[in-house]
């Protein structure tokens, strides 16, 4: 019933999709640079929403590399064999979860920090 090259079929194959990487890099890209032709044939500018909100954040413009790069990986995913992707794919999982955003404390490890960072604001002559 099942061929010796057939993929484990307890395994879950992914499927990768690469529209979300292919729209961040059009939203980057053509809001960046996206004009509105209004009814008479006037032409007025848009604000570039993505592009405003990367410069009140980071203080300056997205080159849209980082996206471009996302969507060159993500295609190339489609060449590789299944258990490559897999592979791959966990990885990447395992590389942005080791990239946690908070620190975590004990209870004993967050109090004297606070009281590092923030006791002198107890101090009443502060």
């Amino acid at each position: 019933m099942s061929s010796g090259n057939e993929e484990d079929s307890s395994a879950v194959r992914r499927r990768v999709s690469c529209t979300k990487c292919f729209d961040a890099l059009w939203f980057c890209y053509w809001m960046s640079r996206w004009s509105n032709i209004t009814s008479n044939g006037d032409e007025t500018g848009q604000a570039p929403f993505y592009q405003m909100q990367q410069y009140y954040r980071v203080g300056r413009l997205d080159d849209c590399t980082k996206k471009f790069s996302d969507l060159f990986d993500c295609l190339s995913l489609k060449t590789k064999r299944a258990s490559e992707v897999e592979k791959i794919l966990e990885e990447q999982e395992m590389a942005d979860a080791a990239k946690h955003i908070w620190i975590m404390r004990t209870q004993e490890e967050a109090s004297s920090h606070w009281n590092e960072t923030f006791g002198h604001l107890d101090d009443p002559n502060y």
